[in-house]
């Protein structure tokens, strides 16, 4: 076992303090250590052991895995030898050569660097087995925690590895990396601007090389002077030509990085060159200016180049801007908030809709400038369980002036003022736009409808902007209940059911949930235009606790009749919404039709009531909608009461009290 030193004693690192602690402990990083270190032990990770769970989930490996401490591969290990380089990353035997570009590019920026490798750590004093690193992820640092435990065969890293031996800074690093997707396996192909955005926080630009602008040169030029990381890749046509070599010595379908661009004199001609690096450390370039490439050489052989900005300053401009950055957090859920692009009218609409305010132009414009990144979230982590990057954009329409849900009517007449380019399967969708001042709505979506997943929607614009959620916390407003009639006001159709209801009450003129049950089921399967099979025994023992005045658990004829006029109402609400009069009604509807009721609720409450109310085919039976309707209006009568009695009683949102009260 390594030699385990002392520790120092406290110290002040200059580790960032705002990363958020992910150890399933609740300890940071400095408090594991220095656990260990008291207890004497080597720290191993119970979140990520060393057994083939964190190696792979779909197969098995191929040859014997041994997890290995650093100290236990070579002699001396080091943490950082001589400085991290782009030479410390050479790929091992996964399909992550996404990962080592980004790395490699990584290297480049100093302060960045330092950000996701924390210096307050290595293998000398106050080594304990225990290392951290930091990553970005959906607008929030996170601190990952690991051992050191790495899988190796004959005492050779399989993995990521340094060219120096004895150096482990880049394959612990890629062993966090791992940790925070889930496994290695997880980290088999990719984009190289998902982990630089990972490593940044920054803001990813995308250019097609044979479609780029005049000033591409210079565009670079800048942004590596910035800091920023850039990646390039050759794109393939098929499966058969993944990391196929052309006759120039690059590989198709494999991630590059752009390290540096400069100019030189030959016979009086500036010529343009561009360094890239192959993570492999090998299968180089040889054309013409060898290790280097002339510019133009690099437009006709690469096919994309991807640029991971620190902020999103435009790079074609000189100057620098103060950005302001919004973001919002959603979701899309199957039968409430997962409506597809526009292709798909009918739900397109339920998708979640942001309010923008545009207040202010860019100097000396007519317009403002602003930047929309929709990023879906967790798609990598969740391979393991089927799921793949899901195809996303986003569209933007003129706001007509109300703070509310826009409905499909508005869709169908309205055209958008902008998009994302194209809607594509990459985890985010950026783009640029320029539009005048005034109020939009934006409405991040799938391509497809009913494909679930959370997203992370930032934007940030040059100019003070105001967003807003247009489904947030909003009030639900309740129709005043109808007062009961007096016996001589009665229609005909009440009177037969005064008729049935001292039928089956007795003298008292109160009935119970089972006597009521037998009540609505008689009078509503004579009606020849809803088809439902029979109100459950749990809507009417609902329906009751909504009516019920003296607390005894029955129900007064006069109570039921107020009752019944609210049924009559919901009633025709789901008939209207029964499109196909099949009996049942689209979970997409439902906001429409609680909003006609008097609710308008927000979608997170939206999609817990679909949740628990709609079947498997996003579909509501009679039955479900009636018990969801009184449910509703009875946590929202509680809710006014209670708030009404007494103001500092009630902390929650109306919202949230429903949430609790109908235990969804």
């Amino acid at each position: 076992m390594p030699y385990l030193h002392p520790a120092p004693g406290p110290q002040e690192h200059p580790t960032p303090k705002d990363a958020r602690i992910t150890h399933s402990s609740g300890q940071s990083f400095e408090q594991l250590r220095q656990e260990s270190l008291q207890k004497g032990t080597l720290f191993e990770d119970a979140d990520f052991p060393a057994n083939s769970s964190s190696l792979f989930y779909s197969e098995r490996p191929q040859i014997p895995f041994v997890w290995k401490r650093p100290g236990e591969i070579v002699e001396n290990p080091e943490f950082i030898l001589g400085g991290a380089t782009r030479t410390d990353i050479c790929q091992g035997e996964l399909g992550d050569c996404w990962l080592l570009a980004a790395i490699a590019s990584l290297t480049l920026n100093e302060k960045a660097l330092a950000r996701v490798v924390p210096q307050d750590q290595g293998f000398g004093p106050g080594y304990a087995g225990i290392f951290h690193f930091q990553f970005w992820q959906h607008s929030e640092w996170l601190d990952v925690v690991i051992d050191d435990r790495l899988p190796t065969f004959r005492d050779r890293l399989i993995f990521l590895h340094s060219a120096d031996h004895n150096e482990f800074w880049s394959a612990l690093l890629e062993k966090a990396y791992a940790k925070l997707n889930g496994s290695y396996e997880a980290l088999k192909g990719g984009n190289a601007i998902e982990a630089m955005e990972d490593f940044t926080g920054g803001v990813a630009e995308t250019f097609e090389t044979k479609e780029a602008p005049e000033n591409f040169y210079e565009i670079l030029e800048k942004a590596l002077k910035r800091s920023s990381l850039v990646g390039c890749s050759i794109d393939i046509r098929n499966a058969a030509e993944s990391e196929a070599r052309t006759p120039f010595g690059l590989i198709k379908g494999h991630a590059y990085t752009v390290t540096g661009i400069d100019q030189v004199n030959c016979r009086g001609q500036k010529i343009e060159l561009i360094r890239v690096r192959n993570p492999w450390g090998h299968v180089e370039w040889n054309g013409s200016w060898s290790d280097r490439m002339a510019f133009r050489d690099f437009k006709a052989h690469f096919d994309k180049v991807e640029i991971c900005n620190l902020t999103p300053d435009a790079l074609e401009e000189g100057a620098l801007h103060k950005w302001e950055v919004m973001v919002h957090q959603g979701s899309w859920v199957r039968g409430s908030t997962a409506g597809g692009c526009r292709n798909f009218l009918d739900t397109f609409w339920t998708n979640p809709q942001i309010k923008l305010s545009l207040t202010e132009t860019d100097e000396g414009q007519e317009e403002c400038t602003f930047l929309v990144a929709l990023m879906q979230k967790d798609r990598r982590k969740l391979k393991r369980f089927g799921a793949n990057v899901l195809t996303i954009g986003y569209a933007i329409y003129k706001c007509p002036g109300k703070d509310e849900h826009l409905s499909k009517d508005f869709f169908r007449y309205h055209a958008s003022q902008a998009r994302s380019k194209t809607f594509i399967n990459l985890r985010e969708v950026s783009d640029r736009f320029k539009l005048p001042p005034g109020e939009y709505i934006l409405i991040p979506s799938t391509f497809e409808p009913h494909q679930e997943a959370d997203f992370c929607l930032r934007i940030f614009s040059e100019k003070k902007a105001i967003t807003q959620d247009v489904d947030g916390n909003v009030d639900i407003e309740l129709p005043e209940p109808p007062k009961p009639m007096l016996p001589g006001q009665e229609t005909e159709e009440e009177q037969q059911f005064r008729a049935l209801f001292e039928q089956v009450a007795g003298e008292d003129m109160e009935v119970t949930a089972e006597k009521l049950e037998y009540v609505l089921n008689a009078v509503l399967q004579k009606r020849k235009d809803i088809k439902f099979k029979k109100l459950s025994l749990i809507s009417c023992k609902n329906i009751i606790s909504l009516m019920d005045t003296s607390g005894n658990g029955m129900l007064e004829f006069s109570a039921f009749k107020v009752f019944w006029d609210k049924l009559k109402k919901w009633t025709n609400l789901f008939l209207q919404f029964d499109a196909d009069k099949s009996g049942t009604m689209s979970s997409y509807e439902l906001r429409t039709a609680l909003r006609a009721a008097g609710f308008q609720l927000s979608s997170h409450l939206l999609q817990l009531i679909v949740l628990r109310y709609a079947d498997e085919e996003l579909q509501l039976g009679f039955d479900d909608f009636l018990n969801c309707m009184v449910r509703l209006e009875n946590a929202s009568r509680v809710f006014q009461a209670l708030s009404t009695k007494n103001k500092e009683f009630i902390h929650l949102n109306i919202n949230e009290f429903i949430i609790l009260t109908m235990n969804i």
